[in-house]
């Protein structure tokens, strides 16, 4: 990969950014998701964190960040309405690989909004989006602030939705970095990874 100076890229103009996470992308692309992590902990200058919902791939991801920097901060924006089995596989998880789980949810309780507001998921586009905002957004964005956050790495995946097709490994969003290291991968991937590790699946 050409000499790419990650710590000024945040600041440069646009098609300065465009030309350089292209490049770093096809290099990204040839590594395996292990590869990929540790290439940006030996690359991306600044605080790391990961975010999580602790869905199918979370086992992988926690695994592959924790061997990078054990403590990382992983963030959790918890809504309120998670099913109970998904309370105790994080229970379960951060037991396992002492996870430096932060937890953070919408200022207003969930009991409280559905009594101001009904059931927002159930007033279509603009109460979904109503909701999404004061339950993921925002306290998403308030994690990244307060943990001073220049590299935010998540689990996200091409083949989870038809948005996400074309998502990179390395992208910059919100004046940082937003890395993908297992954005290629399937369910088919994920299972054989947890399997080879032993790890809980959700």
């Amino acid at each position: 990969m050409p000499n790419i100076d990650f710590t000024s890229l945040l600041t440069a103009d646009k098609d300065s950014q465009k030309a350089a996470l292209q490049q770093a992308n096809e290099t990204l692309a040839t590594l395996t998701a292990p590869e990929r992590v540790k290439w940006a902990f030996e690359h991306l200058p600044g605080n790391k964190i990961v975010s999580s919902s602790f869905g199918i791939q979370a086992a992988v991801m926690m695994r592959m960040m924790t061997l990078q920097q054990a403590d990382i901060p992983v963030v959790l924006t918890d809504t309120g309405y998670l099913f109970t089995e998904t309370y105790d596989f994080i229970d379960e998880l951060t037991s396992r690989l002492t996870l430096n789980l932060k937890t953070y949810s919408a200022n207003m309780s969930a009991a409280w909004q559905e009594n101001s507001f009904g059931k927002l998921w159930e007033q279509g586009v603009e109460g979904i989006e109503k909701y999404n905002k004061m339950n993921k957004v925002e306290p998403m964005q308030r994690a990244l602030a307060e943990l001073d956050a220049s590299v935010w790495f998540t689990g996200l995946r091409r083949d989870q939705s038809s948005s996400r097709a074309e998502l990179p490994v390395l992208q910059i969003s919100g004046g940082r970095f937003k890395f993908n290291p297992i954005v290629d991968w399937t369910n088919r991937d994920v299972h054989f990874y947890l399997k080879e590790h032993e790890l809980s699946y959700h």
